[in-house]
């Protein structure tokens, strides 16, 4: 039976869905099965089920396969990525293989000539072969492979000219190299990648879900260091001669139909240059109110405190603690033909319907505190401040707030109450911060328990912190690491907060100038949730794990 046939007669596609694949293969000169899978009617692993009837052959499970890392890393890299084969073991004269297209009988045969064995294929979804091949030759390994091969001139100091650097970087090889590096970071959802230099070589890691993780690359890859930040900084349109300052800039890339902006980061170290580059996807769906990951009662405060018609609201917190995100999908909330909104952000990060959006340009000395002055003049109701940095920005906003309007914006503190503390150090007036300061909250970011491979268990009172209170028979949630987390047990974030709305005595002790210390507890006596009591409640409920918690607060 084909192909075709076999998936009919399991009731996965319909006669008319196949007559269709059928054009398209007559069309575009593709194979039926390819045809399937692009129109939507087979998924990969129902494809793969069937070719197994159709074949005889195995559906073997990679990550619980235990692999011959000899046998694998025997063949050139180049044959491996190209024709997408991991070669499982070698033995009796014959080698067991995993592909996901056992139609492809040239690539077995180029083995069997290779080799001088029997080629005995099994089948395995691609992207677990893309994952077995990246894990033991590197993300790049069969570009870097070539370049090893093409006896590329490796530039591994800074006393080659500026020319000799840009023909180096310009290398398709290279330009491959780095599109395969920005390629592997989006796909595994890293929100930053880190490239470092150091006396033994160059080190790539990717943050994923908050925390910094290395990705498997070819030893090789070091020789082509100065290469490929050359690269990057042709991309972010910097000097590629100039090593001794920082430099900043940005690249603007489409991935798949995905726009992702890239701000790149350039400074001098001790072994050479280091790179950090924030990864953006623009085409990603936009994060609404409830899906923050507020509980209900401080939702509830929330989204009553962004309805009120003046003042002031912050989001505190340090460099990747969501606060861009949050205030984002407050304006999402309350936007309305009814309410103009203006935001001046460093950088525009979304692109939001109904709002006006101002990117600020420092090197024209047009600055927040300049824009806002302007912004005024256009009759906001509400107004959006990426960040307040100093007292000009600080003056400005509260002048807008005295002047009738709701302003958002967000302050790097520790906690919501040293908000206040904050702007007094600024140098703004305690009586301007009591009659114009709403509320503040604190948040941060902690990893979700993953939902594919989340159990639960009963923990000890020595697996708990001593301000987390233990109740017997309690169960909490963790993951035990699967395929989807990458082993981590974890997938996705949320955030804990800290909500803290200004009454009477917390103003009485900011006129009086108090330390943050003696403001926390004075709005704890009031209700106060601090983050870690936030981030307990949420263990409690599963959503993640003490760990977490303790990672990202201080008692």
């Amino acid at each position: 039976m084909s192909i075709g046939e076999i998936l009919l007669e399991k009731g996965i596609i319909t006669p008319a869905q196949l007559c269709e694949a059928t054009e398209l293969r007559r069309q575009e000169g593709v194979r039926l099965d390819a045809a399937l899978v692009s129109l939507g009617y087979v998924k990969q692993p129902q494809l793969l089920d069937a070719m197994s009837e159709q074949l005889d052959l195995p559906v073997v499970d990679l990550d619980g396969m235990e692999i011959d890392v000899e046998t694998l890393r025997s063949l050139p890299a180049k044959l491996v990525y190209r024709k997408k084969l991991v070669p499982l073991s070698r033995q009796n004269g014959r080698m067991i293989v995993a592909t996901s297209d056992p139609y492809d009988l040239y690539a077995f045969d180029e083995l069997r000539l290779m080799t001088g064995v029997e080629v005995e294929p099994v089948l395995a979804p691609p992207e677990d072969i893309d994952k077995v091949i990246k894990t033991h030759y590197g993300v790049g390994g069969d570009t870097v492979d070539e370049m090893m091969s093409d006896d590329i001139e490796v530039i591994d100091d800074g006393s080659n000219e500026a020319e000799d650097l840009l023909e180096m970087a310009q290398e398709a090889s290279v330009i491959k190299l780095v599109n395969e590096i920005f390629l592997e970071a989006i796909n595994e959802r890293a929100s930053d990648i880190h490239i470092e230099s150091y006396e033994s070589g160059m080190a790539i890691r990717y943050r994923i879900d908050g925390v910094l993780q290395k990705p498997s690359l070819p030893p090789q890859i070091n020789r082509f260091r100065q290469a490929i930040i050359s690269r990057i900084k042709i991309m972010a349109h910097l000097n590629i001669a100039e090593k001794r300052l920082p430099q900043d800039g940005r690249i603007d890339m489409r991935v798949g139909g995905q726009q992702v902006d890239v701000r790149v980061s350039v400074i001098p170290m001790i072994y050479g240059e280091g790179i950090v580059m924030r990864l953006l996807n623009k085409s990603q769906v936009m994060f609404t109110l409830p899906q923050l990951g507020m509980l209900d009662d401080t939702f509830a405060d929330f989204q009553q405190l962004i309805t009120r018609p003046h003042g002031i609201i912050l989001v505190t917190g340090p460099t990747g603690s969501g606060k861009t995100t949050t205030l984002y999908a407050a304006l999402q909330e309350i936007v309305s033909p009814e309410i103009k909104v203006v935001t001046i952000e460093d950088p525009v990060e979304y692109h939001l319907e109904g709002i006006n959006q101002i990117q600020i340009k420092p090197e024209i000395q047009f600055t927040f505190a300049r824009g806002l002055k302007h912004i005024l003049r256009h009759d906001p109701d509400v107004i959006m401040i990426g960040e307040i940095r100093d007292l000009e920005t600080a003056e400005a906003a509260i002048q807008a707030a005295l002047t009738g309007h709701l302003v958002l914006s967000t302050l790097h503190t520790n906690d919501a109450t040293s908000a206040a503390t904050r702007l007094l150090d600024m140098g703004v007036e305690p009586f301007l911060v009591t009659s114009t300061l709403v509320a503040a909250m604190a948040q941060r970011l902690v990893r979700t328990v993953c939902s594919e491979c989340k159990t639960t268990y009963e923990p000890t009172p020595d697996d708990l912190p001593a301000d987390f209170n233990y109740e017997p028979g309690m169960q909490l949630a963790r993951g035990e690491g699967c395929r989807t987390c990458r082993g981590t047990g974890y997938y996705g974030r949320a955030g804990i907060f800290e909500m803290w709305t200004l009454e009477e005595p917390e103003r009485e002790r900011i006129m009086q100038r108090a330390p943050a210390s003696d403001i926390c507890r004075v709005a704890q006596q009031g209700g106060l949730r601090l983050l870690r009591e936030d981030g307990w409640l949420k263990v409690r409920r599963g959503m993640t794990t003490p760990e977490e918690v303790t990672r990202t607060t201080k008692i």
